[in-house]
């Protein structure tokens, strides 16, 4: 009985580090905690899982040193890092049609804005 009870112990937390991961990696270039979800996600894999402590601590030192190394680039790099995770932000909302509802709900006339993959 013990032996199932630690199975499913371990599969549950698999499922809810999993989910947790997916969603932090899909938030990554959005405003917002993105990394932090996915560090907390790897961090309760690693609490069952041996290759996830791996991945989290290669994951907290690969993003320090980006942090470091952004510090000490000019500010004209750090501004054109802000305007591409802006552009990627961007353009998954145009994607993901969030455009195209704001201008259904409000009745404007710019039908351009809605995405291709929702005509």
């Amino acid at each position: 009985m013990e032996k199932v009870k630690r199975h499913s112990r371990r599969i549950g937390i698999g499922i809810v580090g999993g989910l947790v991961l997916v969603i932090g990696i899909i938030a990554i270039p959005y405003p917002g905690p993105g990394w932090l979800i996915v560090f907390t996600g790897l961090a309760i894999l690693a609490t069952e899982f041996a290759w996830a402590q791996r991945v989290l601590d290669y994951a907290k030192s690969r993003y320090d040193a980006w942090v470091e190394w952004l510090k000490q680039q000019s500010p004209v790099v750090r501004f054109a890092v802000l305007a591409a995770t802006g552009l990627v932000v961007v353009v998954t909302l145009w994607l993901l049609n969030v455009f195209g509802l704001l201008n259904g709900w409000l009745n404007l006339p710019f039908d351009w804005v809605s995405s291709p993959l929702f005509r």
